[in-house]
């Protein structure tokens, strides 16, 4: 395998988890409907309200995926931070809300995958419409942002029991 097919490899799998840090099909796995909107104690989100475990994953949500539009839509506006990566504070989830946040990450996580697995990019070269920025800053960023939360995701699994 070549160095670009390593590299490659290596970002899908930062960006599935595994090894020492928990994918997202496990942290949502069994997760109990009755709990998504459950407010973890001494934890908050901006602005100062009780994080709770659809909050958090709406989050992640929003934040892949205006990294993936960053990436492949050149007139893509960013929401205005922090408020536009969280719902409202008292926005809750019902069992469809809470399966749309879930579906649309996993299909918005598919998309890095196929961007850092798509040998016609080149993942060290300056992105065209964003020439500070490069490819595999962009997944990594997607990655670690992931993997930072999915570790808080963790925390609410422990709570309800599923440790």
């Amino acid at each position: 395998m070549d160095r670009d097919q390593a590299l490659r490899k290596e970002l899908v799998a930062l960006l599935r988890g595994g090894n020492a840090h928990m994918g997202f099909d496990d942290a949502v796995k069994r997760f109990p409907q009755k709990q998504i909107n459950m407010a973890m104690e001494g934890t908050t989100r901006p602005p100062d309200a009780p994080l709770t475990p659809w909050h958090l994953l709406e989050h992640m949500r929003l934040v892949q995926w205006d990294i993936l539009e960053f990436i492949r839509n050149p007139d893509h506006v960013s929401p205005d931070y922090p408020d536009g990566y969280w719902p409202a504070p008292d926005e809750q989830a019902n069992r469809a809300k809470w399966k749309k946040t879930v579906d649309s990450f996993r299909a918005d996580l598919q998309a890095l995958e196929e961007i850092a697995m798509d040998t016609g990019r080149d993942l060290l070269s300056p992105i065209p419409h964003a020439r500070d920025y490069i490819l595999v800053r962009e997944i990594l960023l997607a990655a670690d942002h992931n993997a930072y939360h999915l570790g808080q995701f963790a925390l609410f699994r422990d709570i309800v029991g599923l440790g």
